[in-house]
């Protein structure tokens, strides 16, 4: 497959507005954008909404940390993205081909787990939430398998820029609907009379009805032409012939390009600065006198708005500028973001603060999310084996959420909400001096134009 390309910086703008804005209206990217939403939903509702519903019931601040190796599948999925890549799912590909086929099942599996959560009541069985939350991480980290294919596979070159933003757009908001979304729901319920687990139960069965949403875009899709390029390649293979090519094929071929440690080491640390304070913006909120109404009005409202505009600039910005350029820019606004919740948690309740550091960090985690999405996805150019690179990339970027991030609470503990968020964004240094490595290194010019 052809790595989608970067437009330098002397590159030619759209002609128009118009034209700009009709880009976004193609299927295949609305298809994109609505798989983003879908992709997006699932993982607060084993995360921070779920530290939400800890903490009103009464779980220690370090164990609320700890739920953080939840998100485990996020960081092995590549294990299993062979099998996404190889294998036919028994009637699904038949009927709906094989991103489809595979689309459809991760999401009616994503649909009973989530439910199976909502039953569950962490302060009387902790255990069986944990594992019922476990299971929502590993069948939405199946579903971004699959998704992450679809979206690399299915967009021309000239629709590259759109679907991108238009995606990580449409994450944001399908994690906003999950956070702040999901807590105007719990309170809703609770407002009118329903006891709060059941409160909390129901919330959770909303959440799983908007997984539809992605289900019936995957119904109404069409199959990627490099999928079917890439079935056709191996129809004369067994399945594990199948599972055994990907495999190794992904792996083998991703080792050998140059400094390819340096790079993985990169995915794991670009996004760690958001991670580490991600894991504890919603216990701080609510710890310091915010109530999660409060919390969710303002992540609902110009936490919205920012992750919208956030996007889009993230889209330009990669348009604009090269790609190393690109995520210097990124990397240091996600990064120096984390100090207005420290200035937050100094001046203690305060509507607006509140307002402009959740404003402050979903624009600029939304602007490094586009930028970093661009480069992974740069970094994938095999349509045999998609699914898997992708997965090894982003699982090796959830690391920093899942494993590194795992001991925030403590840290939190040990040394008060201010200087938490100020040891936040010291954490981004690793990941500016490997960015810094790479760049002398050409790494960046290696890749290509990568269209973003």
């Amino acid at each position: 497959m052809t790595a989608p390309e970067t437009v330098s910086k002397d590159a030619p703008t759209p002609a128009s507005w118009r034209d700009s804005v009709a880009v976004y209206l193609q299927p295949r990217v609305l298809v994109v954008m609505l798989l983003g939403f879908s992709s997006g939903v699932p993982l607060a509702l084993s995360g921070s909404t779920l530290q939400v519903w800890m903490k009103e019931v009464g779980v220690d601040l370090g164990t609320i940390g700890l739920l953080a190796l939840i998100g485990t599948p996020y960081t092995l999925k590549f294990l299993w993205a062979p099998l996404v890549d190889a294998l036919h799912v028994p009637l699904f590909t038949r009927t709906f081909g094989r991103r489809r086929g595979w689309l459809i099942f991760s999401q009616l599996l994503l649909i009973a787990t989530i439910l199976l959560l909502a039953i569950a009541d962490p302060a009387r069985s902790p255990w069986f939430a944990a594992f019922a939350a476990l299971l929502v991480a590993t069948t939405s980290s199946t579903q971004d398998i699959v998704v992450d294919a679809f979206r690399v596979e299915s967009l021309p070159e000239s629709e590259q820029a759109a679907g991108m933003a238009a995606y990580v757009a449409a994450y944001r908001i399908g994690m906003l609907a999950s956070t702040a979304g999901a807590l105007f729901i719990v309170s809703g319920f609770e407002s009118a009379g329903v006891a709060r687990p059941s409160a909390w139960m129901w919330g959770y069965v909303v959440m799983a009805a908007l997984i539809l949403i992605g289900t019936i875009t995957a119904l109404a899709a069409t199959e990627p032409s490099q999928s079917k390029s890439a079935e056709a390649a191996t129809r004369a293979h067994n399945a594990a012939q199948r599972v055994l090519h990907a495999a190794l094929g992904a792996f083998s071929e991703f080792l050998s390009r140059k400094d390819a440690f340096a790079a993985l080491a990169f995915v794991v640390l670009f996004k760690f600065t958001d991670a580490f304070s991600g894991t504890m913006t919603a216990p701080f909120v609510i710890d310091i006198g915010f109530s999660k109404v409060d919390y969710a009005a303002i992540v609902k409202g110009v936490g919205l708005a920012a992750t919208l505009i956030g996007g889009f600039a993230g889209g330009f910005v990669a348009r604009r500028y090269s790609l190393a350029t690109s995520l210097w820019i990124g990397g240091v606004l996600q990064a120096i973001a984390n100090l207005s919740f420290s200035w937050l948690a100094l001046i203690g309740v305060n509507q607006w603060a509140l307002a402009l550091a959740i404003t402050t960090e979903n624009f600029t985690s939304a602007i490094g999310t586009v930028i970093f999405v661009a480069y992974l996805s740069a970094l994938c150019r095999n349509p045999l084996h998609t699914a898997t690179q992708y997965a090894l990339l982003t699982a090796l970027a959830a690391v920093g959420r899942t494993y590194l991030s795992s001991g925030a609470g403590y840290v939190a503990k040990a040394v008060g909400w201010p200087v938490f968020f100020a040891i936040c964004v010291l954490v981004a240094i690793p990941s500016l001096i490997l960015l810094a490595w790479l760049q002398r290194r050409g790494h960046f010019d290696e890749l290509g134009p990568v269209k973003v």
